[in-house]
């Protein structure tokens, strides 16, 4: 299965040339774009799997759409600029961009630089993903302390006690122990508008 690009050079017999390359490659080229400028609708409208940009130095607009890209299309970004700077470069990485390299891009070498980006990317985002089950974990583990605080409170249960129940509830109704309490928490607060139980 071949993979899609997406080009964005300002250049086109540039662009032209490194389309052709890609092609060679094996890859196939959904469009190609004189700028950045709503990148985000491109690729959705494209399906492109993968962006090559090729810029004479990247422009705060160009970054910005970088960084609007990884935010609501994350893809795989490969920015080939003629001239940079330690600031552009730090940017540059700061808004999603997987591979950046000085001195331009030349066609021969844009598919070794894509398998780079996409290797980059996935990993970039196997890492954003645990990073997010973790907070999620921690996030559910404070509901279920809270919960239990209700519970000991309220019920006088010992924590040993407070947390079975909440589990049992859980596996009656089919519902996952965080679901359970917040409902608990949800309860207490429409009960007792002015009295918060604090998370331990």
């Amino acid at each position: 299965m071949s993979l899609r690009v997406l080009l964005v050079d300002d250049n086109a017999p540039r662009a032209q040339a490194v389309a052709n390359g890609l092609r060679a490659e094996g890859c196939e080229v959904v469009a190609i774009l004189s700028d950045a400028s709503g990148l985000v609708a491109q690729v959705r409208r494209s399906a492109a799997e993968v962006i090559v940009c090729d810029l004479e130095s990247p422009s705060r607009d160009a970054l910005e759409s970088m960084r609007a890209l990884q935010r609501d299309e994350p893809r795989p970004v490969a920015m080939f600029v003629d001239q940079s700077d330690p600031a552009s470069t730090a940017a540059a990485i700061e808004a999603g961009v997987a591979a950046y390299v000085i001195e331009g891009l030349s066609p021969g070498r844009v598919k070794s630089v894509l398998d780079v980006a996409i290797a980059r990317f996935r990993s970039h985002q196997g890492l954003r993903a645990e990073l997010d089950a973790a907070l999620q974990a921690l996030e559910e583990r404070k509901l279920v302390e809270r919960a239990k605080g209700i519970l000991m409170l309220s019920r006088g249960m010992a924590e040993d006690e407070a947390f079975r129940t909440l589990r049992r509830l859980a596996m009656e109704q089919g519902k996952k122990l965080a679901e359970i309490a917040e409902g608990v928490i949800s309860v207490q607060e429409m009960l007792n508008p002015k009295r918060k139980t604090r998370t331990k």
